[in-house]
Formats: C-alpha cells, sequence, structure tokens
C-alpha cells in the first residue's frame, strides 16, 4: 500500500457512530481518496449525514464486504460475533480487517474469515474525535508490514499510534482506551469540589478545565516526566503539598491501579 493519497484501495467502515465517524474523518484528513471510502449504516438520516460531511459511499453490508479492500469493523464487543457469523464468508479474498472492538482478541476475528484475510487489532480512544487521540495496533495472522504502515499512516492524522503485541491489548485499553473517562471524572470531582469552596459553577468549570488543558500540554511538550513536573510546582510546605499530602493519606496510586486492573479484566472477560 503506497501513500494514502495514491492508494487504489477500496476502505469500507461498519458502523459510523462516534469512533466510527472519528476514523473515517481521519482517512479523509490524511488524503485518502473520498470515492474510495464506503460505509454500511441502517439509520437513513445519519447516513445521510455523514454523505453530506465526508463525501463517503454509503453502501448496504454485503456490497461493502463484497467490494473493500480494508473494513473498518467499528462494532460493540457484544455484536461483534454476529456479525462475523452472519457476513463472515463475504470478505472478499485477501482483505484487511482492522477491528475496534474491545477486547475481541484476532485469533477471535480471524475464526470467522478465510484464512487469506489479514487482521489488525486497534484500540482507539475517543480524543480521536478532535485529533488527539491515541491508538495501539497489534498484528494478527498473515499481516504485513506494508499493511501496518497503511494503518498507522491514517490513525496518526487523529492523534498517536504505537504498536504492541496483542497480549498488551487488555493493559492499553485500561490505560488509554479507558484513561479519558479517568480524567473527565477527576475534573467533575474538581469542579464540585471548586463549588463547595465557594465559586460559581461556571468559574469553577473554567478554572478546573484550562488547568487540565494547561498541565496535559506541558506533559506533551516540556520534555519533563510527570514527577518532575509535580516536584516544579509543589513548594515544601505550602499550598500544592498540603493538598497532595491528602491524596497520599487517601492512597491515590493504589486507587488508580485497582481501577486500572479491573478495567484490563474487564477487557481480557470481552474476549
Amino acid at each position: 500500500m503506497s501513500t494514502l493519497s495514491e492508494s487504489k484501495y477500496q476502505v469500507g467502515v461498519i458502523g459510523v457512530g462516534v469512533m466510527g465517524e472519528a476514523l473515517l474523518a481521519g482517512l479523509v484528513s490524511a488524503g485518502f481518496p473520498k470515492a474510495a471510502i464506503s460505509f454500511a449504516e441502517k439509520r437513513t438520516e445519519r447516513a445521510d449525514e455523514i454523505k453530506g460531511k465526508y463525501g463517503a459511499t454509503h453502501l448496504e453490508l454485503d456490497e461493502l464486504l463484497g467490494k473493500s479492500d480494508v473494513v473498518l469493523l467499528v462494532v460493540k464487543p457484544q455484536d461483534l460475533g454476529d456479525l462475523l457469523t452472519n457476513y463472515g464468508a463475504k470478505f472478499k479474498s485477501g482483505a484487511l480487517v482492522l477491528s475496534f472492538a474491545a477486547g475481541k482478541n484476532t485469533k477471535f476475528i480471524s475464526s470467522h474469515l478465510n484464512p487469506d484475510i489479514s487482521v489488525i487489532r486497534v484500540m482507539p480512544n475517543t480524543p480521536t474525535l478532535i485529533g488527539k487521540g491515541m491508538a495501539a495496533i497489534s498484528a494478527g495472522p498473515n499481516t504485513s508490514n506494508e499493511q501496518l504502515a497503511f494503518v498507522s499512516g491514517f490513525l496518526e492524522a487523529c492523534g498517536k499510534v504505537i504498536t504492541v503485541d496483542e497480549s498488551l491489548q487488555d493493559a492499553v485499553t485500561a490505560v488509554s482506551g479507558s484513561g479519558p473517562a479517568y480524567i473527565f471524572a477527576f475534573a467533575e470531582e474538581m469542579i464540585a469540589a471548586a463549588i463547595a469552596l465557594g465559586l460559581s459553577e461556571e468559574d469553577a468549570s473554567t478554572l478546573t478545565i484550562q488547568t487540565i488543558v494547561g498541565a496535559a500540554g506541558m506533559l506533551d511538550e516540556s520534555g519533563l516526566t510527570p514527577t518532575k513536573l509535580r516536584e516544579n510546582v509543589t513548594s515544601p510546605n505550602g499550598t500544592t503539598a498540603a493538598a497532595l499530602a491528602k491524596f497520599s493519606e487517601g492512597q491515590l496510586g493504589d486507587l488508580i491501579s485497582k481501577a486500572m486492573k479491573a478495567a484490563k479484566d474487564r477487557s481480557a472477560e470481552l474476549a
């Protein structure tokens, strides 16, 4: 597969919900020809919306599978089995299948497909919607370096990409896949605490959100470790030290560790 703008491949997207649309937008942003992108969607209103925004072609599922060289499976994990059971034989010979379903491994997917079909497992996250996503990809059966490069190419239009052994995908899910929700939950609690301290809801939200945005920017751009950045803002016996002491008393690190293990375990259960 050559550069995305020169690609002769047909790409089909199954599932154009929030994440499916973000990935479709990533393809377009990466320069992939709009005429070579199709999607399957049961809801007419949603199909018309996607066609209008991206110029992609709406097809029935059978037709999409028969013509697509690359298929993006952006469906719920609990729906993937039925889809593969009912349509596994309809995938185009030699196709590349990308699965975005949490917990479902490439062995499970390949067991429903012809042996000449390649499978890559991807764990994205919701910041993909604004071009700041984090995705981890794992090669399954028959996958070539050229196919991995193609996948990395369009995912990089949506954020950052790493390649990991598939045995680590449940851990990736616990870190970056579910991770945005941890930050959102922390923001909720900060806002609530700020309101309890006397700030208005509007001011509490502005202060909290911009603080998180700024801190994330420093993590990304400063080149310093989280530990060093924390130390730089923590004066001995100061206000920050007083707050961090409460985190330690409440065993924040242990709580985060337990939460992420729960996410990893649940991802494994979905396999």
